[in-house]
């Protein structure tokens, strides 16, 4: 049997597809986590819930008693004494919602990955191969709500940080992205298998790597988001005149100004911006010489990085309002999976199939 027949045999086994579809599904709620959480952090709502339980945080305060109860517990920490001090019950339950929602997201994604896949693997539809890869990305999933825990604790254990650390905020989106990533691209593999005898596009070495640099572009956007940096140097090309800031290296250790300063975090988040921008203009111009779904992917590519530049910009000048900064994470993650199906098309994905017969080739 080819390798051709046996990428065809793959694809046409009972349910491949449908495996396809629910890690879409569960790779699009990840998504829409991303955004919930980048709305969390700019309505200053991450701190609101100031423990953590797993199983019983599902439901909310019932009672007056009890919403008081979580209001005063929220009291204790230095973002209510700092910065919202005489806020009322109402407004406090504004803020509440907010995070609330983002850790019911989360649980609810736990669910429509493991009963699925439990059922996928009863019926063979996911061979027993494939599990540990599937169990793996549940253990992360769980790992991801500890890590999310975890950046929340570092905005109620000190007595005078009134919100989260930015290095702990940078790992919880880093984590995220992963699994997303992961998740995205084993659906790939479900919906459209590889073809060993398709081989790789030329530019497949520089698709993953404007993938790579688009994941650590959202990164460095999540150091600028933790240090407020959106809010300085409100001007573009220039940084208020200048190609940077004025002072790039005010820190010491030097090295801890590209993590701790917030002139410097924006600057190099503006760089990468251009960096994503060359690779992608590469790609599209590459992609002449290409069909089918290669050239679908790279021209929805470079299409999405100068919607993203555009609104980059625009947040920026517009002093971060909030409507713009969630339009702008959430084409982050768009472009993220733009990215990532590009490069798996030219890594050598299966635009074959399309055009034969499974039927066909499995009697050849």
């Amino acid at each position: 049997m080819t390798a051709l027949t046996t990428s065809l045999a793959q694809s046409a086994r009972p349910g491949r597809r449908a495996v396809g579809l629910w890690l879409a599904v569960v790779a699009a709620m990840i998504a829409a986590m991303v955004l919930v959480g980048g709305l969390t952090r700019l309505t200053g709502s991450g701190l609101s819930i100031t423990t953590w339980h797993p199983i019983s945080g599902v439901v909310p305060p019932l009672s007056h008693a009890a919403w008081m109860r979580e209001f005063d517990h929220y009291k204790e920490i230095p973002q209510y004494r700092f910065e919202n001090r005489g806020m009322t019950l109402s407004q406090f339950k504004g803020i509440f919602w907010w995070e609330w929602s983002h850790r019911l997201l989360g649980r609810l994604i736990g669910l429509v990955f493991l009963l699925p896949f439990l059922w996928f693997a009863w019926r063979g539809y996911i061979v027993r191969r494939e599990w540990p890869r599937m169990i793996t990305l549940f253990v992360l999933g769980g790992l991801q709500g500890l890590v999310g825990w975890w950046m929340v604790t570092s905005g109620i254990e000190t007595s005078t940080r009134v919100s989260v650390s930015q290095y702990r905020l940078a790992a919880h989106l880093g984590l995220a992205l992963f699994l997303f990533a992961v998740i995205l691209w084993t659906a790939f593999q479900y919906l459209r298998p590889k073809l060993a005898d398709l081989r790789p596009a030329p530019q497949a070495f520089l698709a993953k790597l404007v993938a790579l640099l688009v994941y650590v572009q959202m990164l460095m956007g999540a150091l600028v988001a933790g240090l407020h940096a959106g809010l300085i140097y409100e001007t573009w090309p220039s940084m208020n005149g200048g190609f940077g800031p004025e002072r790039p290296f005010v820190q010491s250790p030097w090295y801890l100004n590209f993590f701790a300063n917030p002139g410097l975090a924006q600057f190099d988040h503006r760089m990468g911006a251009y960096l994503v921008f060359l690779g992608a203009l590469a790609l599209f111009i590459a992609a002449r010489r290409q069909s089918g779904a290669r050239k679908i992917s790279a021209h929805l590519l470079f299409g999405l990085v100068l919607i993203q530049i555009s609104l980059g910009i625009a947040t920026l000048l517009n002093e971060v309002p909030i409507p713009l900064a969630a339009l702008h994470q959430i084409t982050a993650v768009a472009l993220f999976s733009a990215a990532l199906w590009h490069a798996y098309e030219m890594a050598g994905a299966g635009a074959a199939l399309t055009k034969v017969q499974p039927a066909a080739a499995l009697s050849a």
